[in-house]
């Protein structure tokens, strides 16, 4: 059995595209690999958890039941989940839980009974890596077009893909920084550039 206990995904640009503000269920559509990699860690006894910024609901864009509705299908086409955690402040309000903050990070690993070092939480921008590293886990970043460069020299451990990303945790905490990619090379270099993001 891996000793990682549980991996904490980012929502939107890691699992699923990227539609700023979503409030539609209609318009979730999970990203290539997106279920093999889950399924990866399921038969592995993994746990797995979605751990999602939604300033849209603090912008007045949305409501948090129209992120339940969201999540909810996320979990109806990647499920199920061990847990979600959702953050609805807006940047500028200094709450706990909004990544970079370590609190949804923290609340999950609560939720799912593990300690933050036995997670690996995997997500497309900084803040996602960085809120594993301040709650104590492990961060992989898989960068998509709207990845800021800095944020991938930065990161601890990046991966090409979110297969590859998964397939590093599967015997226990990602090991070097830039993770290799097992796929053939043709496969490695035949998908399209990633969505963007939503903070």
């Amino acid at each position: 059995m891996s000793p990682v206990k549980a991996v904490l995904f980012d929502r939107d640009g890691t699992l699923v595209e990227d539609v700023p503000y979503n409030a539609d269920p209609d318009r979730v559509h999970p990203l290539a690999g997106a279920r093999e990699a889950l399924a990866l860690l399921r038969v592995r006894g993994i746990r797995t958890g979605v751990v999602t910024n939604q300033s849209g609901v603090a912008r007045g864009l949305l409501t948090e039941a129209d992120v339940r509705r969201v999540n909810h299908r996320v979990d109806e086409l990647l499920g199920p989940f061990d847990v979600f955690a959702m953050c609805p402040h807006g940047p500028d309000e200094g709450c706990h839980c909004r990544k970079p903050r370590p609190g949804m990070v923290l609340w999950a690993a609560g939720r799912i009974c593990a300690r933050p070092a036995d997670l690996v939480v995997i997500g497309d921008i900084g803040s996602d890596v960085e809120a594993a590293r301040r709650a104590g886990a492990r961060g992989i970043l898989v960068p998509t077009a709207r990845t800021r460069p800095e944020e991938t020299m930065s990161a601890d451990h990046v991966a090409p893909d979110l297969l590859t990303a998964v397939r590093a945790v599967l015997d226990g905490p990602p090991k070097g920084r830039v993770l290799a990619d097992e796929r053939p090379i043709q496969e490695a270099y035949a998908t399209g550039p990633a969505p963007g993001r939503v903070t």
